[in-house]
């Protein structure tokens, strides 16, 4: 299922959140522009009650938890239901909890050392962060000559946005790109969901572009 709403929507929206009611209008905005994908950090005291809020009443969306630092943080977001799991690097513990908890999980990785050992893992969906700092295209396509057989895929997030999204999204191994530029605190924190909502729709105007030159199926 991961996977293929990943392929589908190639744009996961990344957000912190101080409350259910946040989340539950965030989801609300996102899914009104056709995004029904969100990965909310656990960044803040009530991320794990808005994933289990978010979670319950969208059964329909794909709610992941972010900034995974923690074998426990693994159980607790399962716990809330979340679908999928994020980190910003890669840990043994982490990724061995996620699979006990058979929670679809995405470590963090920006070297060709940190892919051979997420791959060793059995990870084959990675993220690449920070993108931008870690050599962004240019790095990824460097990455693609000695993985290419591996079936590897990425996530760029960090720097990512509307000016450097389809670069990424014309890659061959970018399986999806990382959207914090979607749902700013600031927008969240102003209820600005119409404004969301907009974003969302562009973001995937922007895949429906890309698509066609970088055809991608689950």
């Amino acid at each position: 299922m991961l996977m293929h709403q990943l392929y589908q929507k190639r744009i996961i929206p990344v957000a912190a959140v101080n409350s259910a009611e946040e989340a539950l209008g965030l989801c609300d905005a996102l899914a009104a522009g056709g995004l029904t994908i969100l990965e909310i950090t656990l960044r803040t005291e009530g991320a794990i009650r808005a994933i289990a809020e978010a979670a319950k009443r969208y059964p329909s969306m794909l709610i992941g938890a972010g900034t995974i630092m923690s074998p426990a943080q693994v159980t607790r977001a399962c716990e809330a239901g979340a679908q999928f799991g994020v980190s910003p690097g890669i840990d043994a513990d982490i990724v061995a909890q996620a699979q006990a908890h058979a929670l679809p999980f995405i470590p963090g990785v920006m070297t060709p050392a940190e892919v051979q050992r997420g791959l060793g893992m059995g990870c084959t969906l990675l993220k690449f962060f920070p993108a931008e700092a870690a050599g962004g295209t240019a790095m990824l396509k460097a990455l693609d000559g000695p993985f290419k057989s591996t079936g590897v895929k990425f996530i760029p997030l960090g720097g990512v946005g509307p000016a450097n999204a389809r670069d990424y999204l014309n890659m061959s191994n970018v399986a999806a790109i990382g959207g914090s530029w979607l749902a700013r605190p600031s927008l969240i924190e102003g209820r600005k969901w119409k404004e969301i909502t907009a974003k969302a729709q562009q973001a995937l105007q922007m895949v429906a572009e890309a698509q066609q030159a970088n055809p991608l199926s689950a």
